[in-house]
């Protein structure tokens, strides 16, 4: 088992910058997420900068959508960055009111977006995703509008659709070489174990590894370490961050919001929460050689503090 992360295989999620309040002093203020804001483009070479300054050399890829593939690699290289597998989800076509019969023209182009992830993959020399369901933000969304992290309003026929329609996108990832992940993450159809073993088990890793979020797990009560253990054989890459467990065990005891939950603080830099950060890394196997992507969804502190604090602990757990 390994006990450090190689220091070439770790990058940071710019979320620190992303994935703010209006007003950071009032946690009731309204929830901003800038890289649907075409004025971050501006912003974004500052925001690249401030990762490569606090000591990472390594970035998760996010092309914005307003921009090329080489507008972003201009602002990668210029901030002396690399960056480190991106991000897809897909959707379940029946919470967009929509039914789509296999093989038509409409199912097909349900999955030009992860053709799109396909492609920035493959132009920055990628050969694996992070791929989840989607996280609704709709009012009706049980599971991120009223009780996070509990696998609530299961529905087993609706978790095969999910199923499905992930080893549809692994497959369009797969035919243009890229390998993908099962990324869990609360809020999703797949959120607790029952749901991630179900999915894992379904789809052959010949097509889905296992891309865990170690947060994410642990919010759910699902121990990290045991996860990557059982699954070492098809690990593929890691997001990892640290938690308030405290607020993760109230979520679950009491229905909660997944903003709540935010707002509450549950997100911390890694060291500064109650994951065991130290046992999680050291139930990674030796031969392990997938990319570790430092994610604090909603930074505790300034971001560009925040993207410190996480180099900081990053650095004294390499190799």
């Amino acid at each position: 088992m390994s006990s450090a992360l190689k220091r070439e295989r770790v990058a940071l999620n710019a979320i620190q910058w992303i994935n703010l309040k209006s007003d950071p002093s009032d946690p009731s203020s309204e929830d901003l997420w800038l890289f649907a804001d075409p004025a971050f483009r501006s912003d974004y070479p500052g925001v690249l900068k401030h990762i490569r300054d606090a000591g990472f050399t390594a970035t998760m890829m996010e092309v914005l959508n307003t921009q090329t593939l080489q507008d972003y690699r201009r602002m990668i290289d210029d901030a002396g960055l690399t960056v480190a597998p991106g991000y897809a989800n897909v959707w379940l076509p029946e919470d967009h009111g929509i039914t789509l019969r296999t093989g038509s023209a409409e199912w097909v182009h349900w999955f030009d977006g992860v053709r799109r992830k396909a492609e920035e993959s493959n132009f920055f020399g990628l050969s694996t995703i992070f791929l989840a369901p989607e996280v609704s933000w709709a009012p009706s969304t049980v599971r991120t509008q009223q009780a996070v992290g509990v696998g609530a309003a299961f529905d087993s026929g609706r978790l095969d659709r999910v199923i499905d329609i992930l080893g549809e996108a692994a497959e369009v990832l797969r035919s243009e070489g890229i390998h993908a992940g099962l990324h869990n993450h609360i809020g999703t159809w797949i959120e607790t174990e029952e749901e991630i073993e179900r999915t894992l088990a379904a789809i052959p890793d010949s097509l889905l590894g296992a891309s865990f979020d170690v947060g994410h797990l642990a919010w759910a009560g699902i121990d990290p370490a045991m996860m990557i253990e059982r699954h070492a054989s098809r690990l593929v890459d890691l997001h990892l961050k640290d938690l308030n467990m405290s607020i993760a065990g109230q979520s679950r005891n009491t229905p909660t919001p997944y903003r709540a939950a935010t707002d509450a603080g549950i997100f911390l830099e890694p060291g500064l929460g109650q994951l065991d950060l130290d046992g999680i890394i050291s139930a990674l196997p030796d031969d392990w050689d997938g990319w570790t992507i430092i994610e604090v969804d909603r930074a505790s502190m300034d971001p560009t503090e925040s993207a410190a604090v996480s180099w900081a602990w990053t650095a004294a757990h390499q190799q």
